[in-house]
């Protein structure tokens, strides 16, 4: 599953960022923000229209990220 398919106040777990070059700026880019593997985020909140943008939360620190951003983040299958 990836971060833009949860709906708001869901919560999961990062398995990895999608990366789709070499040196992929987004990608590193979201590492770099604390998207990193294991680490729980929420979805808070989407925008009104097409949910874009959307809140999400890691530990602290809320982010909006577009859904094309989102959608780089992969999240673990739950057992």
């Amino acid at each position: 599953m990836r971060l833009d398919e949860l709906s708001a106040g869901m919560n999961a777990v990062i398995d990895h960022i999608e990366t789709r070059t070499a040196d992929d700026i987004v990608a590193r880019r979201l590492g770099e923000l604390g998207f990193v593997p294991g680490e729980p985020v929420k979805v808070v909140a989407v925008g009104p229209f097409g949910g874009d943008p959307m809140a999400v939360k890691i530990g602290f620190t809320r982010f909006a990220l577009r859904r094309t951003e989102a959608a780089r983040v992969i999240l673990k299958e739950r057992a």
